[in-house]
Formats: structure tokens, C-alpha cells, sequence
């Protein structure tokens, strides 16, 4: 694999730490290996990274922008962890967005009659506290002028598996994480905050701020690269998805692969617009959005802790990567 290092992770045993001393950098995954992380498995396997990275998944890491940031290295988690973490100080910039928007959303039984956000007042949906979907919802419902106090929220019980059971009226998931349709036969109604005026990122790409000072080229190398990767995913399932496979055969299978990736198409591709670019709007309102939750307050500011100049360099040295033939509407 053009002497890229790459752990592969056994069934039931956590990930090895693999040392690469010949690396540019190494790049964290902040989760196992799965269909949202599709872009940066597929530049690496492809070769699509010039520089040598190290590629890392690390789940369950409730630190995970600290290991980033103390490991000099580039990492991928949703916006909303990435920017409290910016706030409490931990040394960190973002760069580009790997989900334009977040792929959180409220799901109901198809039979219940509840699709939009109205319906959920005086039900029960299911949540897990202080989660990125607990802030989601909470700023939707806000935001429509709903009254939350009349919404009973029921904390650790946002599974399908409690929806089907009647525990919770709704559950509040990510849209990767519902079940196949062919493998459990529910079907299921989606209320889309985004479609209720509420737009923030979704899962971002960061780095150290030392590795963006001292080894910026790295930067655009892996921003490029991932680009090219999310081309690939999405030009052809039957080429891209053997390949997300061969990272975990005992984990990942064709048919849901290939589902998450529909699923989440529109995260990555949005109509008329450009993979892996953010704008300063939907960082302005998720800061808003998490000081109305109080979870944190804005200690480093917008400007200090998001850049848009690698996207803009990627782009316009290679204009090609936007164009409209870049990648195939086929799938």
C-alpha cells in the first residue's frame, strides 16, 4: 500500500498502536472503522495520500481532541466535540468537514403518525445526555418555538431496539446507525433537523496546531487526498465497497456498507456544493447552539480555531477536484 501504515484491527481485540517513524503524521479516527470514515480508508488504500500518514482508528476515547492534539497528528470527530475542546484551550484548528452538516436525526415507527416536530410534543424520545443529538434536538425544537417542557425526554433509551418495543415514542440517532430495511422489516419515518433551519458541521478534520504550523504541505496533501477518496466512495459502490470491507471482514459486510453509505450521500455531496468545504454560518450557529445548552462558553474565538485557507488553496490549485465531472451521480 505505497508504504502507508495501517492497522488492522483482529475481532474483539482492541487497535494496535503501530509505531511508523517514517510517517508525515498519523491520522485518528474517532470511532472503529466504518462507512462515515469511507473517505480517509479509501485515500489511503488508493494511494491517494503522497505524504505517508499513519491511519488509526480510536474508539472509546472520551479524549479524543487531546490525543490529537498531544500526538502532533490530524483527527476527524464531530464538530461539536472538536469545538469544546477548542474552548477548554487543548491546541487544535479545523480545516475541512468530512459530514457537511450533522447526521443526527429523530426517528418514528412509519405507523405512529409522528413526522415532523410538532408531532413530538407530549411523546416520549428516547436521548442519550449531553450527547451531539441532546443538543440537536433541543436547539430544533427551540428553534420552531416548540415547548421542550412538554417533551418527555427518556435518557439511555435512543436505541431501535426501544423504539420497536414501545419504550419511547422517538429516538434521537445518527442516520448511519438505523437498521437495514431488509434485515429487520420496521419502517421508519426521519424528522431532519436540517430541514427545520438547523445546520452545523458534522464530523470535521482537524490537526494539531503544531503539525499546521511546522508541516502546513502535510495538511494539503491529506485534505486533497481525502477529497479524491470521497470522489472514489461515491463514483462506484461496486469498486469502493470491496475495498471499506477488506479494513474488518469479520465487522463489515457489502449490503450495510453500502446502505450507511446512502444514507449519509448527502452529508458528503450536498447539491451544489463542494466535499469536505464548511462556511463560517454553521459555525456560528453551532457555537450558539452549544452556549444555549451551556456547555460551554466561546473562551477561543471562531477565528482562532477554524480555517478555510487550506479548502480554498485545494481548490483553487486544483479546480478540477469541484468540477462537475469529478465524481459519477450514478449510485
Amino acid at each position: 500500500m505505497l508504504g502507508l501504515a495501517l492497522i488492522a484491527l483482529r475481532p474483539d481485540s482492541p487497535p494496535r498502536q503501530v509505531s511508523n517513524p517514517a510517517a508525515a503524521a498519523s491520522l485518528l479516527l474517532d470511532g472503529p472503522y466504518a462507512a462515515r470514515f469511507a473517505g480517509e480508508l479509501i485515500a489511503l488504500k488508493q494511494g491517494f495520500l503522497t505524504s505517508q500518514i499513519a491511519l488509526r482508528p480510536h474508539p472509546d476515547d472520551p479524549n479524543f481532541v487531546e490525543t490529537v492534539a498531544r500526538e502532533h497528528a490530524i483527527g476527524v470527530t464531530s464538530g461539536q466535540k472538536f469545538l469544546l475542546a477548542a474552548w477548554r484551550g487543548v491546541p487544535v484548528t479545523a480545516f475541512a468537514a468530512s459530514f457537511l452538516d450533522t447526521s443526527i436525526a429523530i426517528f418514528t415507527l412509519e405507523g405512529s403518525g409522528l413526522r415532523r416536530p410538532p408531532d413530538l410534543v407530549g411523546k416520549r424520545v428516547g436521548y442519550r445526555r449531553a450527547s451531539e443529538g441532546d443538543v440537536i434536538f433541543d436547539a430544533m425544537m427551540a428553534q420552531l418555538g416548540l415547548p421542550r417542557s412538554q417533551v418527555t425526554k427518556v435518557a439511555d433509551r435512543d436505541s431501535f431496539d426501544a423504539l420497536r418495543a414501545g419504550e419511547v415514542d422517538a429516538i434521537i440517532a445518527a442516520i448511519d446507525d438505523q437498521p437495514t430495511p431488509s434485515g429487520t422489516g420496521i419502517r421508519l419515518n426521519v424528522i431532519k433537523p436540517q430541514d427545520y433551519g438547523i445546520h452545523v458541521p458534522g464530523l470535521v478534520y482537524f490537526a494539531s496546531n503544531d503539525l499546521i504550523h511546522d508541516r502546513p504541505s502535510v495538511i494539503v496533501d491529506v485534505l486533497h487526498g481525502l477529497i479524491r477518496g470521497w470522489q472514489f466512495v461515491y463514483s462506484d459502490y461496486a469498486q469502493s465497497v470491496p475495498v471499506l470491507a477488506e479494513f474488518d471482514p469479520a465487522k463489515l459486510n457489502f449490503e450495510r456498507l453500502k446502505f450507511e453509505l446512502q444514507q449519509q450521500r448527502n452529508l458528503v455531496l450536498p447539491t451544489g456544493g463542494r466535499i469536505a468545504d464548511y462556511d463560517e454560518s454553521r459555525w456560528r450557529t453551532l457555537r450558539d447552539i452549544l452556549m444555549f445548552a451551556k456547555l460551554g462558553e466561546e473562551e477561543v474565538p471562531l477565528a482562532q480555531t477554524v480555517a478555510y485557507q487550506f479548502l480554498r488553496d485545494v481548490y483553487r490549485h486544483s479546480p478540477d477536484l469541484a468540477a462537475p465531472g469529478a465524481w459519477s451521480g450514478k449510485n
